[in-house]
């Protein structure tokens, strides 16, 4: 089509489509001004029912001239093609402006008033436009609204005498709109249009209410994974108050949206100029308010009242200081800091307890995204699962002043969720509720309890903020069930529940191809398996986690998992470049994740880059403060560092938090080994079970540091039969060249440790990134081949100390 010209149209461009017709950009050669025209795709231009819809959209609209509807110049046929030229619009349809997102609640006002005065048009004149939705509204780049797409408006009486008997076509309503059938879009649809009643303009203010419900909360009113589970929705249930979703919404506003969804229709708005007065009072009341709030604050400092103010201003700021002095000894101070502990699964089935992990879980990601608010990590939260909970002593321990608590009851379909935020410094509610809803919506509860606790701890936000806060996880309810199963078993970081993982996450992504948080849980856990554990060679695994990460960026760019994801691939890669810079976006989006603090930490140590490597290691400890892995961490760094005795403290420190941690004893050992304290050094190993220091595919590390140990202590043959047992496990098990090259380099091998680190290169072993800063490769750094292999590495050659 582009180049062709339709009778004294020159297509120029196809600008988009749908069911109901293809647009293109075109120059009306006669006029000389571009214009938009809209075909009927060719696979439904032979149905005489779409066809006759077709000309009736230009018919009734055409019988309309309103500022905020689009302006049809006329319509024709050429070679059998109909078509409508029409205004052609610049900017974008108010679903694309939604996206998910808040909007403003004066652009709210605005474009409100302005629809409900095109709907209020179209309505005098007896049309009827039945299919009002975010699509169907298009705002210019000046912030006009106009209403599109005519094609499913109902010509009533009125209607026909405006436009002509002879103008209409032959097709008769009932077969244009057949008695119990259901045009429009699904969720936008009225109870009536559900119902398959007759429709009148109630069912467009309906509509409407739905439409300004998404555009002050970015979800929709009414949701469901099936068209039966929408229609329920419309007919029985009431949506989420608009203010849980979004507390900045006015009341008044919440009101003109509630009365406009009301599911009688004689109790629903009954004019579109009725909906038009109450958002034009509310704009005005609005506006007034902030004009006499600015007016007020002029006249505070006029010249007149100069001392009078400064007088005032000196007892205020007294004031304020008293006030903080004593708010602040009774514990009411602003809370910057929460945790939220794990929900209890009250419904007595085991089976059920990925739903509770999940919702509490769902909750801290919405809440660690927020500015200014500390929010504690899921590993030293869910510590306290299945304890009581003495609410002071857990917040001094966990470092917070709230504790959001909750538990959780399934039966069957059913799902009763409650939670409750208490200020743990006086162990006072400050919030609860209660939620009932289907299985279903369970994603929905973790949205309206961030939401909620946000608003109750007074947390400022950005509308960015909000729209994030706001954000859906999930359009198919099933897939975010298999989600939460993905997540519940990732957790528990084993290879075989890893693999379980992948498989549920997997299974998400094929329910919704567009869940983008599916996608990210699926590439994390390809790096836990293949990167962080090397359950898997990276290699196999690798690629997919990147790809799996790219995907979920491509899909939302916004989201801070994806971003720490496709980081810890992009690490484990050796694409140092691109690493730093998704660690860096993962955290500037999501600013209380520990593990992207930790991981990141851990790439900077690689980097020799310690003063930074700590600082975010420490920063991960203060948000996640009981996790021994995170306290592990900067163990690894001080050893690096070459602080042994500070290493060997915080390796303590975190055996304290859990004492079966095979890893650190390990490398409390090596600390006492580069200190020449070996019988220390293999004292602490025999704190390790057999089991866990047995040469598998699951401790490489543990049993590889011990051959270490063996080696640099002069136990020659105990190192060497561990080097064979490494050996004999690369016959059937994938078996990391790195951690066997580790050996030779105790035993001063270096021609066999070197050629282990070239297969491991080949490999593209993820242990390579701590070839620079590992104390193994100490007594090697003088030969050109370590140079050579930290040069294609692209590491630099000298950590700083």
């Amino acid at each position: 089509m582009i180049g062709q010209t339709i009778s004294h149209y020159r297509i120029v461009e196809k600008l988009g489509g749908g069911g109901m017709g293809v647009v293109y950009k075109a120059e009306d050669v006669k006029l000389h001004r571009f214009v938009a025209l809209k075909f009927l795709p060719e696979d439904v231009a032979k149905d005489a029912q779409a066809l006759a819809r077709f000309q009736r959209e230009a018919q009734a609209a055409s019988a309309l001239n309103h500022p905020n509807i689009c302006t049809i110049y006329e319509i024709d046929e050429v070679e059998g093609r109909a078509f409508i030229a029409m205004e052609l619009l610049e900017g974008q349809t108010l679903r694309h402006k939604i996206a998910g997102k808040l909007m403003e609640i004066e652009t709210v006002l605005d474009l409100g008033i302005q629809i409900a005065d095109a709907l209020d048009a179209a309505h005098s004149k007896g049309i009827v436009h039945r299919d009002i939705k975010p699509a169907n509204i298009f705002v210019t780049a000046r912030g006009q609204a106009k209403v599109l797409d005519f094609g499913l408006a109902k010509t009533t009486l009125v209607a026909r005498k405006m436009i002509g008997e002879s103008a209409i076509s032959t097709v008769g309503d009932q077969q244009l709109t057949s008695p119990g059938s259901t045009l429009g879009t699904v969720a936008y649809m009225s109870p009536e249009q559900v119902r398959g009643k007759e429709l009148d303009p109630r069912t467009d203010l309906f509509s409407f209410g739905a439409v300004l419900y998404e555009m002050c909360t970015g979800t929709l009113p009414f949701r469901g994974d099936t068209s039966a589970l929408i229609f329920n929705a419309i007919l029985e249930r009431p949506p989420v108050s608009p203010v849980r979703m979004n507390p900045d919404v006015p009341m008044k506003l919440e009101e003109v949206v509630n009365k406009a969804l009301e599911k009688d229709r004689n109790l629903r708005y009954q004019h579109a100029l009725e909906m038009k007065a109450d958002l034009q009072r509310l704009k005005r009341d609005t506006e007034s308010s902030k004009a006499t709030a600015s007016s007020t604050a002029v006249s505070r400092w006029s010249w007149r009242t100069t001392l009078i103010g400064a007088v005032a201003f000196v007892s205020i700021i007294a004031f304020i200081a008293v006030a903080a002095f004593y708010l602040g000894r009774n514990g009411h101070a602003p809370i910057n800091s929460v945790a939220v502990l794990p929900f209890s699964n009250a419904s007595g089935d085991p089976n059920t307890e990925y739903l509770s992990d999940g919702i509490a879980e769902g909750v801290i990601d919405r809440l660690s995204g927020l500015p200014n608010l500390k929010v504690i990590s899921r590993t030293s939260a869910f510590r306290y699962k299945q304890r009581d909970v003495e609410p002071q002593r857990v917040a001094k321990e966990l470092g917070v002043e709230a504790l959001v608590t909750g538990r959780v009851i399934q039966r069957g379909d059913d799902l009763t969720v409650s939670a409750e935020l208490v200020d743990a410094r006086e162990d006072k509610q400050l919030w609860g509720e209660q939620y009932r809803r289907k299985v279903a919506d369970a994603a929905s509860v973790q949205q309206e309890i961030a939401t909620a606790i946000s608003g109750n701890l007074r947390v400022r936000l950005t509308s960015e903020d909000k729209s994030r806060l706001a954000k859906s996880s999930a359009t198919n309810p099933e897939a975010y069930q298999l989600y939460l199963k993905g997540r519940y078993h990732a957790n528990q970081t084993t290879a075989p529940e890893l693999k379980k993982a992948i498989d549920y996450f997997q299974q998400a992504i094929d329910k919704d191809p567009g869940y983008a948080l599916a996608y990210a849980g699926l590439a994390d856990t390809y790096c836990q398996l293949g990167g962080e554990y090397e359950f898997s060679p990276a290699t196999q695994v690798l690629p997919k986690a990147k790809a799996a990460a790219q995907k979920a960026l491509e899909l939302d760019d916004t989201l801070a998992e994806a971003h720490a994801a496709l980081a810890y691939a992009e690490f484990f890669d050796w694409d140092w470049l691109n690493a730093e810079r998704e660690f860096k976006r993962a955290i500037e989006l999501n600013p209380s994740n520990a593990l992207s603090h930790m991981r990141y930490g851990e790439f900077l140590q690689t980097r020799a880059r310690f003063s930074e490597a700590l600082a975010e290691g420490k920063r991960a400890q203060e948000l996640d403060p009981l996790s021994p892995y995170i306290v592990s961490n900067l163990g690894f760094a001080y050893l690096q560092m070459q602080h042994y005795d500070e290493s060997i403290a915080q390796f303590r420190a975190a055996i304290d938090l859990q004492s079966n941690i095979p890893v650190a004893h390990a490398f409390i050992a090596v600390a006492y080994a580069m200190k020449g304290m070996y019988r220390q050094a293999l004292a602490e190993y025999d704190q390790i079970s057999d089991q866990d220091k047995a040469v598998a595919p699951e401790n490489q590390l543990i049993a590889d540091t011990l051959g270490w140990i063996y080696a640099v202590s002069g136990r020659r043959a105990d190192a060497l039969k561990i080097a064979l047992e490494f050996r004999q496990l690369s016959t059937h098990a994938y078996v990391d060249c790195y951690s066997l090259g580790t050996i030779y380099a105790g035993l001063g091998e270096k021609d066999e440790s070197f050629g282990l680190l070239e297969k491991a290169y080949d490999q593209h072993s993820p242990e390579m990134v701590f070839l620079a800063v590992d104390p193994f490769w100490y007594g090697m750094r003088s030969d050109p081949r370590y140079a050579n292999l930290l040069r294609r590495l692209g590491i630099p050659e000298q950590p700083t100390q």
